[in-house]
């Protein structure tokens, strides 16, 4: 059984930075791909970014130039760096794990079996 605690939201100003960490716990295959999610209050669940345990990346068109993901094996720990906020980033971020990294890679959330319980991410202007 895999667990994701996510941590690191807050409420900041319009062109702030936050940096969300995620922490595994539990057994992970050797492949697999992890991601970032998020959820704005009455609007549909939208992928945000993706890893896989060879290091291959996605973005959606929302995040590019602006969050970074990245992981830290030896900490068993996932991240989304994010920079350039935006009120309409405000939203509920998840972290979410998958062995299916096609699917993952695509942000396709229905692929995702592992959810954290996320964390709030509020942008002011």
């Amino acid at each position: 059984q895999v667990q994701l605690v996510e941590s690191g939201g807050g409420s900041v100003q319009s062109g702030g930075s936050l940096r969300l960490s995620c922490t595994v716990s539990g057994y992970m295959p050797g492949q697999y791909c992890m991601a970032w999610f998020r959820q704005a209050l009455g609007k549909e669940r939208e992928g945000v970014a993706s890893i896989d345990s060879d290091g291959t990346i996605g973005y959606a068109d929302s995040a590019k130039g602006r969050f970074t993901i990245s992981q830290d094996n030896a900490r068993n720990t996932l991240y989304l760096q994010m920079n350039d906020l935006k009120p309409e980033d405000t939203a509920m971020y998840y972290c979410a794990a998958t062995d299916d990294i096609y699917s993952g890679l695509a942000l396709i959330g229905g692929a995702f079996r592992y959810w954290g319980q996320g964390t709030q991410v509020t942008v002011s202007s």
